[in-house]
């Protein structure tokens, strides 16, 4: 079993990939994690990982540049590989982003990604530190989870849903800020599950496991 972190130059991925290797090993079964350019491995990959750092418009025109992005959509979207979008590797789910120039995503969750804007203007933006789900749906990848577990954010743009059942979980930050979002073979978190201690690597475990 592989899982390809699919590196298109978004930021470090090195945090991502020590959990991803750590859960490989506590996984049932041989399961290989690589960071990879390489379009070879993400068409054969297993299950595909999409990090993001950075702002949507300039990670979306690497993503689409990147050697990896048609054998990304064809292992997705053809063969039915499960797939995980980090930070904005989610936001880039959505069909579209506003941050600084409207931008097309990959339209595969109902959703626009938009500036965070709390009720309290109080609340610093960007949301950043430790916040506690909130579930809206069931979902595999949550398997052993508890609603009020926290997970760790920094971000200034959230996904707005267009339709609610395609949100998994949410965040109180001043109003409900999406947390996770998934449709068939694809889930994404707006939190970084590396960075959010036992709750994080419990999902990457239950992703690793995942056959949608």
């Amino acid at each position: 079993m592989l899982t390809a972190i699919i590196d298109y130059e978004s930021g470090n991925l090195h945090s991502a990939e020590k959990a991803f290797q750590k859960m490989a090993q506590e996984a049932a079964g041989e399961i290989e994690v690589v960071v990879t350019t390489d379009p070879e491995v993400v068409a054969k990959a297993d299950h595909l990982v999409l990090p993001g750092d950075g702002a949507f418009p300039s990670c979306a025109k690497a993503l689409r540049a990147s050697g990896c992005f048609d054998a990304m959509i064809e292992a997705v979207e053809t063969r039915g590989r499960p797939f995980m979008g980090i930070c904005v590797g989610m936001q880039l789910m959505a069909r579209k982003g506003h941050e600084y120039e409207p931008c097309e995503g990959l339209g595969w969750i109902d959703g626009e990604v938009r500036r965070i804007a709390p009720s309290d203007t109080a609340l610093k933006i960007p949301h950043m530190g430790w916040n506690e789900l909130v579930f809206d749906h069931a979902h595999p990848v949550l398997e052993g989870i508890t609603p009020g577990e926290h997970a760790y954010f920094v971000h200034s743009y959230q996904m707005d849903m267009g339709d609610p059942d395609h949100r998994i979980a949410h965040v109180d930050y001043g109003g409900d800020v999406t947390a996770i979002v998934g449709r068939h073979n694809r889930i994404g978190l707006q939190f970084h599950p590396e960075k959010s201690a036992e709750t994080g690597l419990r999902m990457i475990g239950n992703f690793l496991n995942w056959k949608p």
